[in-house]
């Protein structure tokens, strides 16, 4: 099938319009955005974390515990739900899967909400830090399960 030179414009046109539309975060700015689920400004790049609805609404917290507590407690389908995620201690400001990422929950590295959890890309990252501070690392899903029996 020949396409003409506007058919081709107009098909090129809803492929970039389609490709424009998928969910993405936004940048956090840090001391001026407030958490979604406490209210508080969002101010340590390392904490900083993100819900994306599947229509591209985004959420922000300023830390993983107020993520998992407004996923917990006011997300009743989670199907809707395009993209979780999180600042991590290892490369602060960046923003990066909830689900790649390792959790470190240990007494001597605290968090915004005083829950202890500390995000790491890194697995080994995550580790070396356990070693230096106690505690225990957790995967995305094992955080979700230790979270609502501490809760």
């Amino acid at each position: 099938m020949k396409l003409t030179v506007s058919l081709k414009f107009i098909l090129l046109l809803t492929l970039g319009f389609l490709a424009a539309c998928e969910p993405e975060g936004k940048s956090i700015a840090y001391g001026e955005d407030k958490c979604e689920f406490c209210r508080m400004s969002i101010v340590d790049n390392q904490f900083g974390c993100e819900v994306v609805t599947q229509k591209g609404k985004v959420q922000k917290f300023d830390a993983v515990e107020c993520m998992v507590n407004y996923l917990d407690q006011r997300v009743e389908d989670e199907s809707k739900i395009a993209l979780i995620l999180t600042n991590t201690f290892d490369f602060p400001g960046s923003l990066t899967s909830a689900e790649d990422c390792h959790y470190l929950i240990s007494k001597n590295m605290p968090s915004p909400m005083g829950m202890y959890i500390n995000p790491f890309v890194q697995p080994s990252k995550a580790r070396k830090y356990q070693e230096e501070n106690s505690g225990t690392v957790y995967k995305w899903d094992e955080l979700r399960t230790e979270f609502q029996s501490i809760n």
